[in-house]
């Protein structure tokens, strides 16, 4: 009953995003301001991934538990996902060029969620990296991730890829900061991105344009 209670007290402020795998809000509860993914208004045919990818990130997200900047995880009950709300902006929407410190400081939160045995995977996107209100690094959108033991060889490649996403981002603001060792880690290209590549990106390109009808632009934000 007090968690019927509370979730009646909670009023939306604005909503984030909406697409076939649920609406993404802003709530307000009292004091607290936190985000909120709903899966009540997703198509009967496609309820079974959004709730997979749900629950793949209300478990990714307890695996980071306690660590800054990510998303806290408030409540999983099947349906909705709450997490903490971190005020800032996506990387494309404030652009950190030629800040050295913000890819400093993201590369030491990459290395803080390898060492709790999580791969993002996601983190092509820049919608996907936030720049706080105080300028630092933070991740977001946990569905795609990866657990496993942080020494398995296969959680060591995940890592390495998350690793190389985020030089990508440099190499676009900071090009002048990428250091001999991350530009010869940017030109190793692997079998797994290779692979997606050669099939799975296909495939998602195929089932978000012709079947669901929409395109994420790799995280980039709206097209003019």
């Amino acid at each position: 009953m007090d968690s019927v209670s509370r979730d009646a007290d909670a009023v939306e402020i604005a909503a984030l995003k909406a697409d076939s795998f649920g609406r993404i809000a802003l709530m307000r509860e009292g004091a607290r301001t936190f985000v909120r993914r709903d899966l009540a208004h997703v198509p009967l045919w496609l309820r079974l991934p959004a709730w997979w990818l749900a629950r793949r990130e209300a478990r990714g997200l307890a695996a980071v538990a306690g660590l800054d900047a990510v998303p806290q995880l408030l409540r999983w009950d099947g349906r909705r996902l709450d997490r903490s709300y971190m005020s800032g902006a996506a990387m494309y929407q404030r652009p950190p060029r030629g800040d050295v410190a913000y890819f400093r400081d993201a590369r030491r939160l990459l290395q803080r969620l390898h060492r709790r045995g999580l791969a993002h995977n996601d983190l092509a996107k820049e919608a996907n990296w936030l720049v706080l209100d105080d300028g630092s690094p933070a991740i977001i959108d946990f569905q795609l991730a990866s657990r496993g033991h942080p020494r398995r060889a296969w959680m060591r490649l995940l890592a390495r890829e998350d690793l190389r996403h985020l030089l990508k981002h440099k190499r676009t603001y900071c090009p002048d900061a990428l250091t001999p060792v991350e530009r010869r880690l940017l030109a190793r290209r692997s079998w797994v991105r290779q692979l997606w590549f050669a099939t799975g990106k296909r495939a998602y390109r195929f089932i978000t344009r012709r079947v669901l009808h929409w395109e994420d632009n790799e995280g980039q934000g709206p097209k003019p």
